[in-house]
Order: C-alpha cells, then sequence, then structure tokens
C-alpha cells in the first residue's frame, strides 16, 4: 500500500504528534508498505531522510518551537502523483492539512485524518487568543473532519468529544503504539550514573514538549512542594527531558526556592537514552489536560515507571488509579504530592508490582496493534465508495480565504494594541 502522511509537523521537532507520524511510518514500513512524509522544514534537519518532502516554513511561530508550512510548491503536485497513493493521510486540518484535502479531491484518494489535539487548547500562540476564536478553530477543525472519509481518534474520550461537536464522519480510535523493542535493555541505573544521580534517589521524572499547554507551572508547584518536604534528606530529584518555550520558568522556580541542586535537565534524548530516562525514574509526573492521549504516559509504563496523572481525555484510558499508578479527580497540589507520596512510600513488593502492572499496561498500547487497526482501516477504504466533496470542498476554500483576511485583522488589531500599550521610551 502507497500511503502519504501530510504534517505540520515533524521529525526533528519534539512532540507527541512528530513522534506518532514516525512511529507509524517506520512500522508500515517494515512491514512492506511505502510511505511518503509531507513536513514542513526545521532547523537542524537529518541528513538523507528517506520518503520525506520538506515544504518551505516560518520557523518558531509566534514564539512557539512549531513552524507554519508557506504556500505548497507546484513540485509536490508532480511526486504525489508519481507516488500513486492508496490514501492521504492528513494529521492537521490547517495549513498543510488544506493542502491534503485538496490533493484528495483532485485525485479522487481517500482521506483519513487523526485529530491528534483539542486545537482550541493551543489558541494562545496565535494574535487574539479568545474564546471566540476557540470556538472558531473549534467549528473549523469539525467541518474539516466532516469533509474527510474516516477519522483516527487517539483515544475514545477524544471520539466521544468530538461525535458530540458534530463530526458525523466514521471515527475509530487509534492510539499510537509504543515500541516496546526499545525498552527491552534500557538502562536507568546506567543513566543515573551518566548525570550524576545515585542509585537510591528517589527520581520524579518528566519528559515531552515543555509548553505552556501542558500545565507545567502547575507541575512544578506540585514537585517543588514534594520535594521541600523531602529536601533535608537530600534523596530525592527531579528529572526533566526535553525542550521549550516553559524550560527557563521551570528553571527559575527551581532557583527561586533554592532546589536547584534537585533538578537535572536533560534536554532532547536519542531514542535509546529515553528508555534508559524513564527507566531511571521512580514515578512519572503529568499534569497535561489538553492531550488527546499522552504516549509519553504509555511510553514511561513501557520503561516500568508508574504514573501520577490528573484525570483527562486520552489519560483515562491509560492511568488506573491504584493499579498502575494514580489518577487524580481534580488539579490540586495537596492532592498530588500526596499521590508521588504514595508511591515513594509503597514497600518494595509493592513498588515491583506497580512495575509490573505499569509494563502490561504498555503491551496492550503497543505499536504492533495500533499498525493492525490502522492498516485494517485503511484497507477497508479501498472497498468503499469515496465522500463526494465538491460542493464541500469548494465550500471549505471560500472560508479558508476569509480566515486568512480574518487572520490579517486579528494580527493588525493586536499588533496596534501592543504598540498602544508600550511606554513611550520603548516605541523609538
Amino acid at each position: 500500500m502507497n500511503i502519504v502522511m501530510m504534517t505540520n509537523t515533524y521529525l526533528p521537532h519534539v512532540g507527541g504528534v512528530a513522534r506518532s507520524i514516525e512511529a507509524f511510518t517506520t512500522e508500515y514500513r517494515k512491514r512492506g508498505h511505502h510511505v511518503l512524509v509531507v513536513a514542513p522544514t526545521f532547523d537542524d534537519l537529518p541528513k538523507n531522510e528517506l520518503d520525506v518532502i520538506r515544504i518551505p516554513a516560518i520557523q518558531h511561530f509566534n514564539g512557539s518551537d512549531f513552524s507554519v508550512a508557506l504556500p505548497v510548491p507546484g513540485i509536490l503536485s508532480s511526486a504525489i502523483q508519481e507516488f500513486e497513493p492508496d490514501v492521504i493521510h492528513s494529521h492537521h486540518p490547517f495549513l498543510i492539512g488544506s493542502t491534503a484535502l485538496r490533493i484528495a479531491h483532485t485525485h479522487e484518494i481517500p482521506l483519513v485524518f487523526t485529530h491528534h489535539t483539542k486545537y482550541e487548547e493551543y489558541t494562545h500562540y496565535m494574535p487574539g487568543d479568545s474564546q471566540a476564536l476557540k470556538r472558531f478553530v473549534i467549528s473549523l477543525s469539525t467541518n474539516y473532519a466532516n469533509l474527510c472519509d474516516l477519522i483516527f481518534a487517539p483515544s475514545e474520550s477524544i471520539a466521544e468529544i468530538i461525535r458530540d461537536r458534530g463530526v458525523e464522519t466514521p471515527i475509530a480510535a487509534v492510539p499510537t503504539g509504543v515500541n516496546l523493542s526499545r525498552f527491552v535493555n534500557a538502562n536507568g541505573l546506567q543513566f543515573r550514573k551518566m548525570i550524576g544521580i545515585s542509585e537510591d534517589t528517589f527520581v520524579i521524572g518528566h519528559l515531552g514538549r515543555l509548553a505552556k499547554e501542558k500545565n507545567l507551572e502547575f507541575l512544578t508547584d506540585a514537585v517543588i512542594t514534594f520535594l521541600k518536604k523531602h529536601s533535608a534528606k537530600n534523596k530525592f530529584c527531579f528529572l526533566l527531558a526535553g525542550e521549550g518555550p516553559m524550560k527557563e520558568t521551570i528553571i527559575d522556580l527551581f532557583t527561586e526556592n533554592n532546589l536547584s541542586d534537585l533538578l537535572y535537565t536533560v534536554g532532547i534524548l536519542n531514542a535509546g537514552e529515553v528508555a534508559d530516562a524513564y527507566n531511571a525514574m521512580d514515578v512519572y509526573a503529568f499534569a497535561s489536560k489538553s492531550e488527546t492521549q499522552g504516549m509519553v504516559i504509555t511510553e514511561a509504563m513501557a520503561g516500568g515507571v508508574p504514573v501520577v496523572a490528573i484525570d483527562a481525555p486520552g489519560v483515562r484510558e491509560v492511568v488506573r488509579d491504584g493499579i498502575n499508578g494514580r489518577l487524580l479527580d481534580s488539579e490540586n497540589i495537596d492532592e498530588f504530592t500526596n499521590a508521588l507520596e504514595w508511591i515513594h512510600s509503597k514497600p518494595e513488593p509493592e513498588i515491583i508490582k506497580l512495575r509490573k502492572k505499569a509494563k502490561a499496561t504498555a503491551v496492550e498500547f503497543s505499536m504492533q496493534h495500533s499498525a493492525d487497526k490502522a492498516l485494517e482501516h485503511f484497507q477497508k477504504l479501498q472497498q468503499k465508495s469515496l465522500k463526494h466533496r465538491h460542493r464541500e470542498y469548494h465550500s471549505w476554500t471560500s472560508a479558508l480565504n476569509l480566515i486568512e483576511a480574518e487572520w490579517e485583522r486579528i494580527k493588525e488589531f493586536s499588533d496596534a494594541a501592543s504598540a498602544a500599550l508600550l511606554p513611550d521610551d520603548t516605541k523609538n
């Protein structure tokens, strides 16, 4: 089967969507399928990429660590036509997602869309962020979904949410699977030794893209509260892996609380180091409520790490309270620190049981199972009549033209308002 993946983000960008696409692409290719990835350019691109077409893009859009694809060059259409795709898999409704829609419409190819993200949680990266903009983004992603032939939801929770929002296209829950083989030889003790953490230290860990929507300020406050209770023993620390705009905020909070020596930051890790980092943790701490799956949770469990997390879509499918970690009803500092203490205070036999349950959960979310589901759905699409998109497609393109005009209006207003609020001595 020939599969085209179209995305606004891909390696080397660190984030759930990029890693999901890479994981599925690798598994499909292992099975003999051909995959063409269409993605924006990023800084420090890997050399000699296999079947990847890069689109020019604006880097670090609006202070984020995302890139925004510019108008797609004509060479893409020729490359797609030569590839002869059996299915177009779009990973975003905006920007390059519109190109995916156009290609599927023009060439009468099945269009699948993975609803990776609760897009309204990311409007703070856009000028003029407001509740109206959030509603508008929800409406736009819903309309896009209804132009597709099939929707993949990363979890049943998200499938239910987007059905309630008016998505009528068939929806299948297909989470991004964990590559369990990467964790077979994970060596947490070696990783601890490499970065200077002793074997008997209780390690609270977090790995991922360090961005505002991940609720990292709350998470940091909770971890600091826990560490303050135990700092005199000096056998506790916070291991932070990843990069993003919140990294300096986290470092500053530890500095303000005189706990800098208990914070270990290791930046972006390669695949082997990621497995070792998880395996080095005693508990994985997760506070995001914007996820659709929480792929890092299943990865942590593959490393045998129990998880403390706040109940949210995509999280509740994985974390089983008291079984493989703690699932908390609300965002509360005391409850979060008590949950960390609950794990820390467990005797060794119960910790071993928690770790075994975590690994068993990860098996349920293996990449093999997820790829089986996705490919089965792709094959079924070949036997079904496609959506007749002609009228709806032209309505969508008209809407995009209005959006572009509105975007410019909002941005101009935002820039003007910002300039008016600046002190006079900064305007020169």
